[in-house]
């Protein structure tokens, strides 16, 4: 998608410190974080969100990426958010997941 903020990101047009890139995903600090430690796990395809997912794999992959990242961060807890369309709450029409944590 030509205009696709996350899709610059992945495609490196657009600067961002990953901490996490794999064949599938990217993973960076949200920039309007609404908790101390708020990073975006993002698909490197564009999918636009949930609800056009095909590939069941690719959701759990993201949870798992979240969970490693989490580890790492040593977020005893945290939150994971996918939202899904605009009544969701979605702001970015690219598949994301929130990993939300720290005090």
């Amino acid at each position: 998608m030509d205009n696709c903020i996350f899709c610059k990101i992945v495609n490196k047009e657009i600067p961002a410190d990953f901490v996490l890139e794999s064949e599938e995903l990217v993973a960076f600090d949200d920039i309007h974080p609404k908790t101390p430690i708020h990073i975006l796990v993002v698909t490197k395809a564009h999918v636009a969100s949930i609800k056009e997912l095909e590939n069941p794999e690719l959701a759990g992959e993201m949870v798992m990426a979240a969970k490693g990242i989490a580890h790492e961060k040593n977020l005893d807890g945290y939150k994971l958010l996918f939202n899904v369309g605009r009544e969701g709450g979605q702001e970015i029409d690219h598949l994301h997941l929130h990993l939300m944590g720290g005090k």
